[in-house]
């Protein structure tokens, strides 16, 4: 009887815990199909509020988010997960608590003062976040809800990229951060301002362009019929990099025919400006054209010239003419960050078709961060396994945690990874097109992703009993209890251990396995980047005080408990033997000391190069000190906080400077000052086309004359010394916020054609760097303001009357340019960014559309129901559409 009655209780119990998990799973199902949220930006508050709550430069706003359900839900038993990037300060409902996980993820919680959701009856909960809020991508998409051991479910109400579905819609005046921003908000009206100095030029004008310019160019009054096809006599060029040409003259409809290019590699023939390293000639002629290339890139390069001129549409005539050139910088990049958020390998190498096809000839590749690794390494499977995707797991053992507004699970944007197969391929395709693959593994901060997988890989091992192989490359120190907090919110955990003995081993086997990818390609690894910046604590920066300091200490800044706060690896016993030993002065100096002992791994592997962000080297010996032949940075100040001069200093320790600055080659910043425009913008408020084809690499003091600040300001900067000329230019496209490749694409193009522009041509309007010049806008006049006008007006109208179109021919789903207009004597006036895209208008507000004639201008009734948008060459898309009357 005993024994029935235990069976029976037993089987009760699992009979209860079977009906708890169902209800469990239950009132997660339900609120994720029942609870809408709505996101209503409240405005920035006064300093003296934000500095009590310890916000980085005392800037912070207040927002509300609306909770409405559907249906009524009771229950308390559930915790709703969401991404915040702005650090969440204070949350002002008693019936809900929130608490910080990691990096940008929160979870938000019922109280026991919960009253339950009910339908018709909306919950709102005030919060305030640090800085700002100007835009709906400030909001990250994909909140979740778990109760328990449920499988967690998005909230259906922001699981979209659209995030103007549960974002509120911004007003103009909200679009500013605070009372000294002066940028000019993007409206239809201000873009009509903006874009009527860009005039359509007629197609002649346009037809001779080679874009990205040549240094000579000489037209001989003829044209070359194409129509027929080319015939590619490439015996110059390796098998692999003429079948790329020839997949290039395919794609803009070129078909294999009959006008002969002849193309062959002949240095010593070469004189002027094509007589140096990728340099050619280009002679084009009515009967054929001929390519004299200095080297095989040059070759390529100037096929790629003869194949720029040919439009996409109509008749393939081009001009005639006779072409010498080669480029301003032996360094052309592109900098892609498949960390953050994973991009897929199709997406890689349709970049690359187009890197090549305007002479971008680094690919620098950010495979790891924070939030992933994204590439195969064999023999540490746990990289990609856990640090390859993004979870609801706890332990994370199985995955990271969601970031990023990823969602719970693994099948929504963000996660994923490079297999040892898809990287070679990589290499290999990009070989052919003269592009070389430039590895970055982050360290020693932005190692989160390694940090945790490894302690994965140590806690399975150790569970099998193997504790030498656990600790073979383990990156944290046990004992450490460093409190401090990353750039982006994560804690020690953030930054692997420079002074554990397997941090060097761990990177050692890394370097190892990527330079037998390269070799499997059949290359060699030259360049190996390091990574290196910011590995510093936020709290210790210059907009934090102490709560206890005077106020003149902390007038203006955020008020926290300093005592509280280390530098990264402060409380490590290891790096306190460290310092203790002599070996470094302080741990503030373990970044550089770290990146001159991986250095000295890269010789057994043929590593020539060695490069970091600037910041990662700041206490590192000087760069002849290396193990390296050549030792770069990317420089990434922003001009504006006083960037020449640092780049100058860079320069003068003798680094190989690539010039990367944030606020003009950032291409994960906006594309105009615009709340729908999606991007980060510490830097800038907007890196548009034009921005940054105006921008001066090699004289960085002369950007003060022909741009503003981030704030829409005038700045001063001065050549204050001597500078040995820059290496290179490369563009940066950072992906916290960009989680599908449509959206990666819609970021990097067509802006990524002003780039090539700049690091290939140095323009007339460029003044060489002269010690003691002082450039300010509205004030000093040195730089040929006609000059850059006409540049620009030429440029905008090749890339708007021929390369979008080449574009939509290869599939990229570039950005169309917004649309200007003004009702002007009762009609429609109407231009765009990029003269030549096709423009429509609606008078009905959207519900139908015609092509706008500036000849035939429609009269305007209504301008409340007048929208416009351009349309994409092929048809296919349009961009965003946007009303007369701003709201």
């Amino acid at each position: 009887m005993k024994k029935k009655l235990t069976l029976m209780m037993a089987s009760m119990a699992l009979a209860g815990f079977a009906y708890a998990g169902s209800g469990a799973q239950q009132q997660v199902d339900t609120i994720a199909s029942q609870l809408g949220v709505q996101f209503t930006m409240q405005g920035n508050l006064p300093a003296k509020d934000c500095s009590a709550l310890g916000a980085d430069w005392a800037s912070c706003y207040k927002l509300t988010f609306t909770l409405d359900a559907a249906s009524d839900i009771k229950g308390k038993d559930w915790t709703i997960y969401f991404s915040s990037i702005r650090r969440v300060l204070q949350l002002d409902n008693d019936q809900f608590k929130v608490t910080h996980l990691t990096g940008d993820l929160y979870k938000l919680e019922p109280t026991d003062k919960f009253q339950g959701f009910t339908k018709g009856q909306p919950v709102q909960l005030g919060m305030i976040a640090e800085y700002w809020q100007v835009s709906i991508y400030d909001t990250m998409p994909r909140w979740y809800v778990t109760s328990g051991d449920a499988t967690p479910k998005v909230i259906a109400s922001t699981d979209t990229e659209d995030l103007g579905k549960f974002v509120t819609p911004f007003k103009v005046a909200d679009a500013k951060r605070s009372a000294t921003d002066n940028n000019i908000i993007m409206t239809t009206a201000t873009r009509y301002d903006a874009y009527k100095t860009t005039p359509l030029l007629p197609a002649g004008d346009v037809a001779a362009r080679i874009l990205p310019s040549p240094v000579a160019q000489k037209l001989t009054g003829k044209t070359a019929d194409l129509s027929n096809g080319i015939k590619l006599d490439t015996r110059g060029l390796d098998k692999t990099s003429a079948d790329a040409l020839r997949a290039r003259a395919k794609e803009i409809g070129l078909a294999a025919g009959s006008y002969p290019v002849t193309v062959r590699i002949a240095p010593k023939s070469l004189k002027g400006a094509a007589a140096k390293a990728e340099g050619y000639s280009l002679v084009i002629t009515p009967k054929g054209a001929q390519v004299v290339g200095h080297d095989a890139a040059g070759a390529f390069y100037g096929v790629q010239s003869l194949l720029s001129l040919v439009p996409a549409q109509g008749a393939k005539i081009v001009p005639t003419m006779e072409v010498a050139d080669a480029p301003r910088f032996d360094y052309r990049g592109f900098m892609i960050d498949i960390a953050r958020n994973f991009h897929s390998k199709e997406t890689i190498i349709a970049a690359i078709d187009q890197m090549a096809a305007y002479k971008l000839n680094k690919l620098h590749m950010h495979l790891s961060d924070d939030e992933g690794w994204r590439i195969q390494i064999p023999g540490l499977p746990e990289l990609t396994d856990v640090g390859g995707k993004r979870v609801h797991d706890l332990s994370e053992t199985k995955g990271l945690l969601p970031q990023l507004g990823q969602g719970p699970d693994s099948s929504t944007p963000g996660s994923g990874y490079l297999t040892r197969a898809d990287f070679i391929e990589i290499l290999k395709y990009a070989k052919a097109r003269n592009i070389e693959v430039i590895p970055e593994i982050d360290m020693p901060g932005h190692a989160r992703a390694a940090v945790v997988s490894m302690e994965a890989r140590y806690k399975r091992l150790m569970a099998e009993g193997k504790t030498e192989a656990a600790n073979e490359y383990r990156l944290v120190d046990p004992q450490e209890t460093t409190n401090t907090t990353g750039v982006q919110f994560y804690n020690r955990m953030s930054t692997l251990n420079p002074c554990q003995p397997g941090a060097l081993k761990f990177t050692d086997k890394v370097i190892g396995e990527v330079a037998r990818m390269y070799k499997d390609a059949g290359l060699k690894l030259t360049t190996w980047h390091f990574g290196g910046d910011e590995a510093k604590n936020i709290f210790l920066g210059a907009g934090y005080a102490d709560k206890n300091a005077p106020a003149k200490d902390k007038d203006g800044k955020g008020w926290i408990d300093m005592s509280k706060q280390d530098h990264p690896w402060a409380k490590s016993p290891a790096c306190e033997a460290m310092v203790k030993s002599g070996k470094i002065a302080d741990v503030e100096h373990l970044p550089g000391y770290f990146a001159h002992e991986v250095s000295t791994l890269l010789p057994k592997y043929g590593i020539s190069n060695f490069q970091a962000w600037q910041d990662g080297l700041k206490f590192a010996p000087g760069a002849k000190d290396f193990a390296a032949k050549k030792v770069r940075v990317n420089f990434w100040d922003t001009l504006y906080w006083g960037g020449s001069d640092t780049a100058a200093d860079w320069s003068n320790k003798g680094y190989g400077v690539i010039i990367s600055n944030p606020d003009y080659v950032y291409l994960d910043f906006p594309s105009e000052v615009d709340p729908y425009e999606s991007g980060y913008y510490w830097g800038s408020r907007g890196n548009s086309m034009k921005r940054v084809f105006s921008f001066a690499p090699a004289n960085l003091p002369q950007n003060a004359e022909t741009s503003t600040d981030r704030d829409g300001n005038v700045f001063e900067a001065k050549a204050s010394k001597p500078m040995p000329p820059v290496e290179g230019l490369s563009a940066q496209l950072w992906s916290e916020v960009i989680r599908t490749d449509a959206r990666w694409e819609y970021m990097a193009f067509p802006r990524i054609l002003a780039v090539a522009e700049r690091a290939w041509h140095q323009a007339s309007w460029e003044r060489p760097y002269t010690v003691g010049e002082r450039y300010k806008a509205g004030e000093t006049k040195l730089v040929n303001a006609q000059a850059l006008n006409s540049d620009w007006v030429a440029f905008a109208n090749v890339v708007g009357q021929r390369e979008l179109a080449k574009l939509d021919k290869a599939g990229i789903g570039y950005r169309l340019p917004m649309v200007g207009a003004k009702v002007v004597d009762g009609k429609l006036s109407a231009v765009t960014e990029l003269p030549g895209v096709a423009i429509q208008y609606s008078l009905d507000a959207g519900k139908t559309w015609q092509a706008y004639d500036a000849g035939k201008a429609p009269a305007v009734a209504d301008a409340n129901a007048a929208q416009v948008r351009t349309v994409s060459f092929d048809g296919k898309r349009f961009g965003r559409a946007t009303g007369l009357i701003a709201k």
